[in-house]
């Protein structure tokens, strides 16, 4: 074999086995939510259930009200993704399409806000919550992320790579910036656009912290905070649920994994455009 044969041979199995040790907690999850109990507990694991128990997820499902769970989540991961994503559009155009004192003064601010973790600003967010008498309802859940930074960064770096020649007709043509936003940019920026909407989706339906603080009623849970109350739900210790526990895991990751298997096109293509410009 030649040198450069060899090169390519080390470099494919270098990258199969990186992708077997990324994709082995998930593989581990799936066949531990099909195992029995009495699977479970055996001193040597398997890589293979004994008897495939598909009632693991009926049980996890009516363990707790996981309806509801994934009815709140559904509530408000659409709610966060809708208000994000109208903002982010609406200061991309700003930032970059703008002309206004201090715009990449004011931009600077907003890219320093990324290295601002929530559990720093939580305290006084949820304080005002309270006094606004929101806790325990979605307003508390999709008002304080209906922001983000890192969306408004993506998106203006994708409108400054675009033609301002078009925006100009459009004007021109009597378009308000209304209609050059969602009628002109959005569709030239679709990529970007939908990255934004899965990354977000992705985000605020694996959101954990948030909902957990700002909720403390099984009618306002989401289904990461669920899967967190499931491990008490089921009588005994939580070493005799680990089945429950990873069913309900499965059935919380299986839509954003879809989700993701569809749409990573559209990420690729985002993050070409989302060097500094």
């Amino acid at each position: 074999m030649s040198s450069k044969g060899l090169l390519i041979t080390t470099r494919y199995t270098v990258a199969i086995l990186i992708t077997l040790l990324m994709f082995f907690p998930l593989y581990w999850l799936l066949i531990t939510s099909l195992k029995s109990p009495d699977e479970l507990k055996a001193a040597i694991p398997t890589f293979w259930p004994e008897r495939i128990a598909w009632e693991n997820y009926s049980d996890a499902f009516h363990a707790a009200p996981f309806g509801r769970y994934a009815l709140n989540t559904l509530i408000q991961t659409v709610g966060i993704v809708v208000l994000q994503l109208n903002i982010s559009l609406l200061a991309a155009y700003a930032f970059a399409k703008g002309n206004f004192w201090g715009r990449d003064k004011w931009f600077f601010l907003v890219i320093a806000a990324l290295i601002v973790p929530d559990q720093v600003t939580f305290v006084p967010v949820y304080v005002m919550m309270a006094k606004l008498g929101w806790l325990n309802t979605f307003l508390a859940l999709i008002i304080p992320n209906g922001v983000s930074a890192y969306s408004i960064f993506l998106l203006r770096q994708t409108f400054k790579s675009l033609n301002n020649d078009v925006l100009e007709a459009a004007k021109v043509d009597g378009s308000n910036r209304f209609h050059i936003i969602y009628r002109i940019l959005v569709p030239m920026a679709f990529p970007t656009v939908v990255t934004v909407i899965i990354l977000k989706f992705i985000g605020s339906w694996n959101s954990y912290f948030w909902p957990l603080i700002m909720t403390n009623t099984n009618d306002m849970r989401v289904l990461t905070v669920g899967i967190a109350m499931l491990k008490n739900s089921v009588g005994g210790s939580e070493m005799l649920n680990w089945h429950l526990l990873m069913a309900g895991s499965v059935i919380v990751i299986a839509p954003i994994v879809i989700l993701f298997v569809f749409a990573q096109k559209y990420i690729v293509a985002a993050m070409s455009h989302s060097t500094f410009k």
